[in-house]
């Protein structure tokens, strides 16, 4: 894969960026982008990875080129922000987006209409006004979804997204940052909070304690992600604090009951937020720190590299082959 892919990159404040050759050099995407935009979610169409979509404060938008040219899809969302997109793997015309203020919507043909869904989230929190800050369908079971909330816990729908539950027994912390599914000898929903990372292997019924931050090597937890071919092998974005000044990747190859600190080439400019994989190569993974630095691991997380272009406020990662 090395050489042939792309790599999108969701700023807030400057808009969507794009490297067609593997991160050598970059555009800023300007229409039908508002030169503001805050893209805050991207999600490779998992059947055809030419297909991007991006989640903004303005609106939903689709690339079917690998994210060098988008269009606007006519949405309920516009003057939402967009925070979080899911694509069911199994039929890729339906698309999941989570919004803030917190409110589901769903697609059955690839982004041509939405709906809005009847999740009763609450509308407000600690921070003012909750975000669905992750959403995932499952692997195997294309009704079951999940959405994670910050601040407002997990919801499942075993229906497709027609009715939802609030499931998070268990969890201590309502504040969701990420999730993922694990499709190991157990299958296992990953869900990240600020200092836990929490397991559920009953379709979200139970939740047990995976990980305390506080014995990581910093302890604030943003993402969670896991390595495509083996789910073993699991990553937590991590930093000193929410808006911090340094971060490190956590990296586990037993499931979640061991984690080694990353050795990366350069000490982050701050905390690590998200991951960016892909089952084109499962061995490429990236990861960016919030204030704009991006990493790659070529090897599956054994050593990273930084890519010498930096950005603003980075929020949203993916990568996909060209």
């Amino acid at each position: 894969m090395s050489g042939n892919y792309s790599i999108m990159v969701g700023t807030t404040g400057a808009g969507l960026f794009q490297s067609a050759d593997s991160g050598e050099s970059w555009r800023r995407i300007g229409s039908p982008f508002s030169g503001e935009s805050q893209v805050r979610a991207l999600a490779v169409d998992p059947q055809s990875p030419n297909v991007v979509y991006a989640g903004s404060n303005d609106g939903i938008y689709r690339s079917e080129d690998s994210g060098q040219n988008w269009a606007k899809l006519d949405s309920p969302m516009d003057g939402l922000k967009i925070w979080s997109i899911a694509i069911n793997p199994s039929d890729s015309a339906t698309v999941f987006a989570g919004t803030s203020p917190p409110f589901l919507f769903r697609s059955k043909n690839g982004g041509q209409t939405w709906e809005k869904l009847s999740a009763e989230i609450a509308q407000e929190c600690a921070i003012g006004s909750p975000r669905v800050t992750a959403m995932v369908v499952d692997p195997v079971d294309e009704d079951t979804v999940y959405a994670g909330v910050e601040i407002d816990g997990v919801y499942r729908s075993r229906d497709g997204g027609d009715t939802w539950a609030h499931v998070d027994k268990g969890i201590t912390n309502p504040d969701i940052h990420g999730m993922a599914v694990s499709l190991g000898e157990h299958k296992t929903l990953l869900v990240s909070t600020p200092n836990e990372i929490f397991a559920s292997q009953d379709e979200g019924e139970t939740f047990q304690s995976l990980a305390v931050t506080k014995s990581f090597a910093m302890p604030y937890c943003r993402w969670v992600a896991v390595k495509i071919d083996d789910s073993q092998v699991l990553f937590a974005a991590n930093g000193d604090s929410a808006i911090g000044n340094t971060g490190t990747i956590q990296r586990s190859t037993d499931g979640g009951r061991s984690w080694e600190t990353q050795q990366l080439p350069v000490e982050p400019n701050s905390p690590i937020w998200n991951f960016a994989t892909h089952p084109a190569d499962p061995e490429l993974i990236f990861a960016n720190s919030i204030y704009g630095e991006l990493y790659r691991s070529a090897d599956g997380g054994d050593s990273w590299e930084k890519l010498k272009k930096e950005f603003t406020e980075v929020r949203a990662l993916a990568w996909t082959p060209n």
